[in-house]
């Protein structure tokens, strides 16, 4: 494949201020790193935010490629790169730690010390280095898998959702056979999660949420539960399916801080709490009840300890219905109407995809 010279991009130049430009230099890979076609990339749930007020660390706008759930197929290697080859279908991780700071060496790459320092060797790609909302990028080779045959791209996309929800699950345990667990929040996390939790042997899973057909697709990946936090009463509903003693882990991916409040609540003595969505308010959680009922709750940054690897093999196993969550696709020269689909969620939108060749 001939690979130009210019490229189209959807660039940044200033909050609120996407450009499609067309003939953007198409980047080049370092030693240790590989270029990719993308073909794909889904709208994240930061990403609005990015458009609307930056990143700390990105680079200028008007140079600012955001975009960081991306999909395609490897074009060109660096000069050190044995590990990929031209022509494997391939998606990335967003984060590329350091690799030298305490946390990197312990593994806590997304959690990184050096966060924003290039000259380290970190990356976050799409939010402190280019992303994927184009024709091409380029990726180290710690942040890329190659993917299974079967999933097309825009399914592959969902596959650092997927790795988010997982490293949530692991950050709040794991999983034992026959747990009950209850699922805060149906969005694309929340709902991959329901996926992974059956499939990693949960006996019982509990999703709650407000939209009705979001969470009717919780059912067909795997709800065995469902409850709808502005009809029911959430709390009252877990502890009478969990016969008064309490879900065994709780797993919160809606951003709301009256949800990590019920998680408290609902969650049991010895229980485990684990925290993905992003909060923006103040919580007034329990405090005295997590430490009376020895409740472990722990925070969980993205899709650290490479649980996009493990992701892959569980779904390439175990396969989940992506497709459900994929709503809305777009070609690139349309990004401005995905990005005004995925912020209002207009037509029940759940996950929006660029069809970044188009």
């Amino acid at each position: 494949m001939k690979i130009p010279n210019k490229m189209r991009a959807a660039v940044l130049y200033g909050p609120g201020n996407l450009r499609l430009v067309e003939n953007y230099p198409v980047p080049k890979p370092g030693p240790d790193e590989v270029l990719i076609r993308v073909e794909a990339c889904a709208i994240c749930g930061t990403d609005p935010k990015i458009l609307a007020h930056g990143w700390p660390n990105q680079p200028p706008y008007g140079q600012f490629i955001f975009g960081h759930e991306y999909a395609g197929e490897i074009v060109a290697v660096g000069e050190h790169v044995d590990e990929f080859v031209i022509g494997d279908r391939v998606v990335v991780e967003p984060h590329k730690g350091c690799g030298v700071c305490a946390n990197c060496r312990d593994g806590y790459y997304t959690t990184c010390l050096n966060y924003g320092n290039i000259q380290k060797g970190h990356r976050h790609y799409g939010f402190t280095v280019n992303g994927g909302y184009a024709e091409y990028a380029c990726n180290h080779i710690n942040s890329v898998y190659r993917i299974p045959e079967r999933l097309d791209y825009e399914e592959a996309t969902l596959l650092t959702t997927a790795a988010t929800a997982l490293y949530g699950i692991r950050r709040a345990g794991g999983v034992k056979a026959g747990e009950t667990w209850v699922v805060f929040g149906p969005g694309p996390i929340g709902l991959t999660a329901v996926a992974l939790l059956k499939r990693l042997g949960a006996g019982k899973v509990i999703l709650t949420g407000t939209r009705k057909e979001r969470l009717r697709i919780g059912e067909k990946l795997g709800a065995d539960v469902t409850l709808n936090v502005r009809e029911e009463n959430v709390i009252e509903n877990i502890l009478e399916i969990t016969d008064g003693v309490g879900a065994d882990a709780v797993l919160e991916c809606s951003g709301s801080t009256k949800a990590v409040e019920d998680a408290v609540e609902c969650c049991k003595k010895n229980g485990r709490i684990g925290l993905v969505g992003m909060y923006e308010q103040s919580s007034q959680v329990n405090v005295n009840k997590i430490v009376q009922w020895n409740i472990s709750m722990c925070g969980s940054k993205a899709e650290g300890e490479r649980s996009i690897a493990q992701v892959i093999d569980l779904v390439d196993m175990h396969p989940v219905d992506f497709s459900l969550l994929i709503t809305h696709t777009f070609p690139l020269r349309d990004i401005h109407r995905a990005f005004e689909v995925a912020t209002t969620r207009a037509e029940g939108a759940i996950k929006v995809v660029i069809q970044c060749q188009l």
